[in-house]
């Protein structure tokens, strides 16, 4: 299989962000408006965690809790798994699957260079998979 490299070369490496001292309701905009389950949380360029979906449902709504009032570094997730972009895409479904997440942020070092969904794998290993199918048959019928 391929590295992560080889996916975000080809989708591009749109991360969105967010500040810690935002609220929850500004990250749930942000979610929206760019229609994903995950928000990483940065300062300047440093990560501090990532915000998604579920740190939502479980943490506010669940709770009762004002997402206009609570700040996103209240509710963030800490110490982030992260991935190097040689790091090889089947690596990267198994962490996730091991692990019950949905994101993986691409790091190069110090610096952020991507953020993978299970989505963005599960869409290339389907692509892979109907390109390999395609060859088979065209071998196969001539």
């Amino acid at each position: 299989m391929k590295p992560v490299s080889e996916l975000l070369k080809n989708r591009g490496p749109s991360v969105w962000r967010i500040s810690p001292e935002a609220t929850v309701f500004d990250a749930l905009h942000l979610l929206a408006e760019h229609d994903v389950g995950a928000l990483l949380v940065m300062e300047n360029d440093r990560l501090l965690g990532i915000f998604s979906e579920r740190d939502y449902t479980r943490k506010i709504a669940l709770q009762g809790r004002d997402s206009r009032h609570t700040l996103v570094s209240e509710v963030m997730t800490p110490n982030v798994l992260v991935v190097k972009p040689t790091t090889e895409m089947r690596d990267c479904m198994s962490l996730m699957s091991q692990r019950k997440i949905r994101h993986l942020p691409v790091m190069e070092g110090d610096q952020v260079i991507g953020m993978l969904s299970i989505r963005d794998l599960m869409n290339d290993i389907i692509a892979d998979d109907e390109m390999t199918i395609a060859q088979l048959q065209s071998y196969i019928y001539g």
